[in-house]
């Protein structure tokens, strides 16, 4: 036996345990634990072994599942767009909440514990936000990575090439000369459906939570893909603009984030109905788009289209399971969470959904992983959540003046160095009792 056989035995036995240990714990999120791939982005985690071939860290590949394993095998390249789409998620939550009690706080990764830690346990909006986030952030990651060629079962949506351009009511373009679709465009299509089969693989959708994490996961999806946006490339003699060729972009992640951050703040506590979503109303909400002068709708691969079909670009063409799952994939969707309160109106598609308050994250809780706020900075003169009286939960805070070294007066020399000074500055800062 070679040294690869030896190593994938390994694997798979590691893997084997991982799984039977986490079936023993029904208290931890069912798809959760693959945010631990985030720490494959680190050195030595990820190393090429052969072309096409990735060696995984054991205790990295101990946090996929089954079916997350497989589709790594079907697509290679897609792991180190998940890990990339992981550590996506992670920067923009802790950027997100850097200014309230709860900071998005991630542990060392450690086999069979959560990289979030154990508020996840809990079906609070701060785990709704979580949820949200990790998907919008693979869906994101993985339809850049196809538009990069850094996959090799997909490549750029040119589905749009096939449609004309929207027109004004003057019978042009609206806002632009002559133009046509071109260029590569970011596969949204690809990227939202592996999300769907690799971040909501063991959410089932039978019990209320699970429910819960499906909606917030499908809410991060459809954020992506509504914030698609158009660019355009100008051609013609001497710097004119005769014509234009247009693609369709993924926005910038922080974009993303700001939503999703806002729908934190609305976010609607529900219970579970008897009532099944209309997979129609569904579908359209997903792929229709606000109509603004700079973003047009698209039907680009949509959500529900062409699974079956076996295209070149479809997760599951070349899975032999493919039929088997379609409808069991499409059904988990298929239901209408309705609000705590009867006076609130039922949660959209985009709607983050909770089930439980929050618990408190003033005092440090073992328990739950809350590291509490002792000793956190806070703004003194803010009466917003970042101020020092809601941040130290009324505790009271420390205020100390400190020397801080920063560079400064930076040059650049040829060729090719950037110098620069080191200037010492005195800060103000408050800390939280």
């Amino acid at each position: 036996m070679n040294l690869v056989t030896v190593l994938m035995v390994c694997l798979m036995a590691i893997s084997a345990w991982a799984e039977v240990e986490s079936k023993s714990k029904p208290g931890r999120g069912r798809g959760s634990m693959w945010w631990g791939i985030a720490k494959a982005g680190e050195p030595n985690n990820i190393s090429p072994l052969a072309p096409g071939m990735t060696y995984l860290d054991p205790a990295i590949h101990a946090t996929l599942r089954r079916k997350q394993r497989r589709l790594a095998r079907e697509n290679p390249g897609v792991l180190a767009a998940i890990a990339k789409g992981a550590n996506l998620a992670i920067n923009e939550c802790q950027h997100q909440f850097r200014t309230r009690r709860w900071n998005c706080s991630t542990r060392n990764f450690l086999r069979g514990k959560n990289l979030f830690g154990k508020i996840v346990e809990r079906g609070c909006r701060e785990t709704a936000f979580i949820y949200a986030i990790t998907s919008a952030a693979v869906t994101h990651s993985v339809a850049r990575a196809c538009s990069e060629g850094s996959i090799e079962s997909c490549t750029c949506d040119y589905s749009h090439h096939n449609r004309e351009p929207q027109m004004n009511n003057m019978g042009g373009v609206a806002g632009v000369g002559d133009w046509e679709w071109g260029g590569c465009s970011d596969n949204i299509g690809f990227g939202f459906k592996f999300s769907r089969e690799f971040v909501d693989t063991g959410e089932r959708g039978r019990t209320l939570r699970e429910k819960m994490n499906l909606h917030n996961n499908e809410a991060g999806r459809a954020h992506v893909q509504a914030e698609m946006r158009q660019e355009c490339k100008c051609h013609g003699m001497s710097g004119s603009c005769t014509m234009k060729t247009c693609w369709m972009r993924l926005n910038s992640f922080r974009t993303i984030g700001d939503i999703l951050k806002d729908r934190f703040d609305g976010a609607s506590r529900v219970m579970v109905s008897n009532s099944l979503r209309s997979p129609n109303v569904h579908e359209n909400t997903l792929t229709n788009r606000a109509g603004s002068s700079g973003n047009l709708k698209t039907n680009a691969n949509a959500v529900g289209g062409g699974v079956g079909g076996a295209s070149p670009n479809s997760v599951l063409s070349n899975s032999i399971h493919a039929r088997g799952h379609q409808q069991k994939r499409v059904n988990r969707y298929n239901f209408q969470l309705k609000p705590y309160n009867p006076e609130h109106k039922p949660p959209g598609s985009k709607d983050l959904v909770y089930l439980e308050p929050s618990p408190g994250f003033c005092e440090r809780n073992p328990r739950l992983g809350i590291q509490g706020t002792h000793g956190r900075q806070c703004n003194a003169t803010s009466i917003g959540v970042d101020g020092c009286d809601l941040m130290c939960c009324g505790r009271g805070h420390r205020t100390q003046e400190v020397t801080v070294v920063e560079r400064c007066s930076c040059t650049f020399h040829w060729c090719c160095e950037v110098k620069c000074k080191s200037c010492r500055t005195k800060k103000i800062i408050h800390t939280c009792l």
